[in-house]
């Protein structure tokens, strides 16, 4: 039985398979790091919706409201690879819906925002919070 010199098969399938392993790596990091930060997100952007537009200051405008909630939005939220969005929609018989989205870009291993790895596309997500509120109005009877 003759054997034949193999010394080299190890490094050949390494040098093929740790692309792909990279890869699976990136995608694996970067659903938890959006899944932690959905969490998060979730509970900031609803205190920040139920501190600021359920009871406004007299006078206060919706639109004051909103720029309230960007503002601790963007102070809660403040990272590299995270954006947010808010829309406003709705003022029948009081109800508000506030609509915050969070868009979250792929990192490389937290090293910068990428597009690509490999040439596999790392598209960017998106993750929204809707809240109604009934917004209490100070010395207004109805």
């Amino acid at each position: 039985m003759l054997w034949k010199d193999e010394s080299a098969q190890m490094t050949v399938e390494f040098v093929v398979v740790f692309p792909i392993l990279i890869i699976v790596a990136v995608i694996a990091v970067n659903a938890l790091l959006f899944f932690s930060e959905c969490a998060a997100f979730d509970r900031i952007a609803r205190d920040a919706i139920r501190i600021h537009a359920t009871s406004p200051a007299y006078g206060q405008t919706t639109e004051q409201s909103l720029a309230q909630i960007e503002q601790t939005l963007k102070t809660q939220c403040d990272k590299d690879y995270l954006d947010t969005n808010i829309v406003v929609s709705g003022s029948t018989l009081g109800h508000v819906t506030y609509t915050v989205e969070l868009v979250f870009s792929p990192t490389l291993f937290g090293r910068g925002i990428r597009s690509a790895v490999f040439g596999v596309a790392m598209p960017q997500l998106h993750h929204a919070v809707t809240m109604t509120i009934d917004t209490y109005k100070p010395g207004v009877l109805l």
